[in-house]
């Protein structure tokens, strides 16, 4: 059929769909995306594109083929262009989980009306003209407003058809599949094989009222969405757990949900009772995740080329079909609302990871001599308006400046990436329900351009918080990325994941950091969020999914990433992790992993947690597992119940042992010995006021209603200098109507004497914490009410954390 008709005929069975008379609508400012129209009578798809001379939708009746010689089917229609760069068209018939994609012409590539789909040439001028124009109407491109997509841009159908992603490149390149001719990649018509858009009727399932806590009171817990529960111990929770009557709410996930939303809706009552409050879901947007390889790959090259962790997103509203259980047209949003709402009706709050820094569509490819500027995946932004949606630089645009270590930066200076962001976020907040947001490499969305000078802006970030605060949701930045470090320098309104405390606790608990920078992170990094809202918009974190998990940390002095599967081959990871591999002692392993957890809920600020560490997880020394998909890397909930966690063999197909650097704990109890710690240290700030607050103590107004930590060392009387190994630290919570709490902490290598202070009259100090080897049978924690009465000095350890209650 003739391109462009826009009167297409249907074919036998199908309803008709026809276009409603562009003078009807061509001026509206309808929502981008596909819409209802408000009459009810037809749907709206709307595309901006400034550079685009012509744009082409396409509705589909199948996921994948529609090449000829079908000759009804796509159904073609011209959009037409409004003045404010919105193409639009609008069609009736459609219905909520209709196909569609665009096909868009440009400057370099012009319209011809000898072009035809299949691949053609016609119009061709260059893949990339002096502008940064790289239109290319052989590449379908998917909605960056999608609300769903069909399939990524490679299946395991795809591949064993002889297919791969190169075809999605531009350039003079050959792409010659099994079978079939060799031409050049800018030839080849990505439409049979490219994923499709999907339009979902508005969302109706409603996800419940926000848990009114304040973030000064979330305990966050970041983990995979599919490694949460994915692996078969997911269907055994109740039984491992029955011994422990505070879980006695947990459910098993049913062995299809495994690796699911409805899955990972099921674990909320685990989550509750373990102590958490807030699970922070690793990115949902989708990625190409369909041929990851679970079981042992072909070759290392296969499980190098896998995406596990889904840090390059498509299209911003779309969930990601893989994580869901039910996977029809509109199914995966209905799961990930469904599974909000199980959270808001626990208690809980949801957290998405999300990556508006850059795009899955990558940077330029390396034809063996550097990046060709001919040379690129054309997929959805780059082919609908390259020179508007990324960062250029260089000879005339055909270059990008990136800082995100991923081939391209989204230029957040642009009026439709800001769009674009805050129109995902309004969805995600205000449609699908979730209570905040975590932003990957978060200053690449206040940073200017080449054009701009590279300059710092924060008219974006404050449009965040702005929209954050009449939602009432939380937003969290990495406050890094490969051009620098921004933290604490986000505007008021944000909280960071800290850095800074990271890195100081790390050094000081291994024994080699400075004190004064020690005690800097524990009283909340004053200096740097003071301004920003109060220490509650610090974010804790010890470990975090990007580098070493909590056991590995104490268990490596070094990286191991280069090892066979299932915990290796992965590339990249730092180099430098201030880890220390504890002599290779195990119980002293398990000892400074206390410490961490007891050193994190001392802390002034909001503790994260990594899914996992809780039981004793090891990822075998590999810090940086972005691309194992597999049981040795899903969280194996066995562990909880035993007391070698590391000799569980993974199960499901990945029965390769890991390195044992837990060892075997002496904890008498049902569950294992860091589990019972980590749920016993969430108990206590729970219950501590003194613990959870948003305010730094003011020695100067002495204005009341604060808590004061005092840094002495051990006598309790003398300042700090720089050299220390001992804090002795008195947390005061009287003015909140909370006891006082005595920190004793000693990272020296010999045991240390503390002086513990008289108490107040009719009161007593407690021992409720040790972290020390010898106490590791008692679970290392005992009740205020019945804890040792502690007078005069306290014997700590080397290498261990004492707490004190008074009372």
């Amino acid at each position: 059929m003739a391109i462009g008709e826009n009167h297409p005929p249907a074919g036998p069975g199908d309803v008709p769909l026809s276009p409603v008379e562009p003078d009807r609508w061509a001026s509206e400012r309808s929502p981008l995306g596909a819409h209802p129209a408000p009459s009810g009578d037809a749907w709206t798809f709307a595309l901006w594109s400034r550079s685009a001379t012509r744009v082409l939708l396409e509705i589909h009746r199948a996921s994948t083929g529609d090449a000829p010689p079908l000759d009804s089917w796509p159904l073609d229609y011209w959009m037409v262009r409004g003045d404010d760069d919105v193409w639009r068209a609008r069609i009736a018939g459609v219905t909520p989980g209709t196909l569609y994609a665009y096909r868009c012409w440009g400057p370099n590539f012009a319209w011809d009306p000898a072009w035809s789909r299949g691949g053609s040439l016609a119009g061709f001028v260059r893949d990339v003209d002096d502008a940064g124009h790289r239109f290319n109407p052989n590449k379908l491109l998917i909605d960056p407003y999608a609300r769903e997509l069909s399939h990524d841009r490679e299946t395991p159908e795809m591949i064993a058809a002889g297919h791969n992603a190169a075809m999605y490149l531009s350039g003079p390149g050959i792409y010659a599949p099994p079978g079939a001719p060799a031409r050049p990649r800018r030839e080849v018509d990505t439409g049979p094989f490219a994923p499709r858009s999907i339009t979902v009727a508005p969302l109706e399932v409603p996800v419940g009222e926000r848990p009114p806590f304040a973030q000064k009171d979330a305990v966050l817990y970041e983990v995979h969405p599919r490694g949460l529960t994915r692996h078969p111990s997911s269907s055994e929770l109740r039984a491992i757990l029955a011994p422990l009557p505070e879980f006695a709410d947990v459910e098993d996930v049913p062995a299809g949900e495994r690796g699911t939303y409805r899955g990972a809706a099921r674990m909320a009552p685990y989550l509750r009772a373990l102590g958490v409050n807030t699970l922070e879901l690793l990115p949902v947007h989708e990625s190409c995740n369909d041929t990851n390889p679970s079981g042992s790959p072909a070759s290392a090259t296969d499980a190098a080329r896998a995406n596990y962790w889904g840090y390059m997103t498509y299209a911003f509203f779309a969930p990601d079909r893989r994580h869901a259980y039910d996977d029809s047209a509109g199914g995966p949003t209905r799961e990930i609302r469904e599974m909000v709402r199980s959270f808001h009706a626990a208690g809980l709050k949801v957290h998405l990871d999300v990556v508006y820094n850059h795009s899955g569509e990558g940077g330029l490819a390396d034809e063996g001599d550097g990046p060709d500027p001919d040379t690129a995946e054309i997929l959805c932004f780059r082919g609908i308006d390259n020179a508007a949606y990324y960062v250029l630089d260089g000879a005339g645009g055909r270059f990008y400046w990136q800082t995100s270590g991923c081939g391209n930066n989204l230029d957040a200076a642009s009026a439709p990436v800001q769009r674009l962001i805050l129109d995902s976020l309004e969805y995600w907040a205000g449609q699908v329900g979730v209570d905040g947001f975590r932003f990957d490499l978060a200053p690449v969305l206040g940073r200017g351009t080449p054009r701009h000078g590279y300059s710092r802006s924060a008219a974006l970030l404050e449009e965040i918080a702005e929209l954050a605060a009449r939602h009432g949701v939380d937003i969290v930045a990495e406050p890094w990325d490969l051009a620098d470090t921004e933290t604490g320098s986000f505007p008021p309104g944000w909280a960071e994941w800290n850095d800074h405390y990271r890195d100081r606790v790390r050094d000081f608990e291994k024994g080699t950091g400075d004190v004064r920078a020690f005690i800097d992170a524990m009283n909340g990094s004053y200096a740097e969020y003071a301004d920003q809202g109060g220490p509650q918009k610090s974010v804790n974190l010890v470990v975090a999914h990007d580098g070493f998990n909590l056991l590995d940390l104490v268990s490596y002095g070094r990286k191991d990433n280069l090892q066979p599967w299932p915990f290796g081959p992965s590339e990249g990871g730092a180099d430098d992790n201030r880890s220390w591999d504890s002599g290779g002692d195990p119980a002293l392993r398990r000892q400074r992993m206390r410490n961490l957890l007891a050193i994190q809920v001392l802390s002034r600020g909001t503790p994260l947690l990594v899914g996992g560490d809780e039981i004793g997880r090891t990822q075998n020394g590999n810090n940086n597992p972005y691309n194992l998909d597999n049981a040795a890397l899903w969280i194996n909930w066995r562990q909880i119940a035993s007391h070698q966690p590391n000799r569980l063999a993974p199960g499901a197909g990945g029965d390769v042992a890991a390195r044992d650097s837990y060892g075997e704990d002496k904890f008498q109890g049902p569950e294992s010995a860091v589990f019972h710690f980590t749920r016993g240290m969430l108990a206590l700030r729970r219950d501590h006021e003194c613990l959870r607050q948003d305010r730094y103590a003011d020695f100067a107004l002495d204005s009341g209603g604060d808590v004061t930590y005092l840094f002495r060392k051990e006598d309790g009387e003398r300042d700090l200098e720089g050299w220390e190994r001992s804090v002795h630290l008195h947390i005061d919570g009287s003015e909140v109507g909370d006891h006082d709490l005595l920190a004793l902490i000693n990272v020296h290598h010999e045991a240390v004497a503390f002086r513990v202070p008289p108490p107040a009259p009719g009161l007593s100090w407690r021992r409720i914490v040790d972290t020390a080897a010898w106490a590791e049978p008692a679970g290392n924690l005992w009740p205020a009410a019945t804890g040792e009465v502690i007078v005069g000095d306290y014997l700590v350890h080397a290498r261990s954390v004492v707490v004190l209650e008074e009372l």
